[in-house]
């Protein structure tokens, strides 16, 4: 080609051209806030998971210490009814037997004691981890409300691009904004 040959240029470079000229259009905003919020989104709902499968560790926790708990005491109710047994003997037992059931059911007082200090930890345990629990989920609500927001700005922004519509942007912002204050609070609680 020689330089002073003539070019065309084509409808398509025409307009890459004009926007060049012009700055970053709506289109481009609403990508660039697109992809931010999305990529929030993924953090604040891993986030939301994280949160709540510590919370159900916690929780099948308690319900294990429970479960314990509940054994200790049919343990500990098992005892009683065998020391009630040996103490019924040994009103009916002959004199020489007496001091036999009696120790029997000494034997079991002092069972009964151990097993009922083991039951009451293990109860104290399954609510220090159901009360773990509640406190991991407490933050997953704000999250859940959090990503909720986001997901409706995202869509709303989504639909600005089509109908280009300003106000319908400001409106995604301001849902985005709530999403992204409900998330802070979150960290915070």
């Amino acid at each position: 080609m020689s330089e002073h040959e003539f070019h065309a240029h084509g409808a398509h470079e025409h307009e890459l051209e004009h926007h060049a000229q012009q700055g970053p259009g709506l289109a481009q905003y609403v990508a660039i806030f697109t992809a931010i919020l999305s990529t929030l989104g993924a953090i604040v709902s891993y986030q939301g998971s994280a949160s709540q499968n510590e919370a159900m560790l916690f929780k099948n926790e308690a319900v294990l210490k429970k479960t314990q708990a509940s054994d200790q005491w049919n343990f500990y109710q098992a005892k009683s009814s065998k020391g009630h047994l040996m103490e019924l003997a040994a009103d009916l037992a002959a004199p020489e037997k007496k001091a036999y059931y009696q120790k029997q059911v000494e034997k079991y007082d002092k069972e009964k004691k151990e097993i009922r200090l083991k039951a009451e930890e293990l109860e104290a345990e399954s609510s220090k981890a159901n009360a773990e629990s509640e406190r991991l989920l407490h933050p997953h609500h704000k999250q859940a409300q959090a990503m909720t927001l986001i997901q409706i700005a995202i869509s709303l922004a989504s639909i600005t691009a089509l109908t280009r519509k300003k106000w319908l942007f400001s409106v995604a912002a301001l849902a985005a904004a709530g999403g992204i204050a409900l998330w802070g609070a979150s960290l915070v609680a």
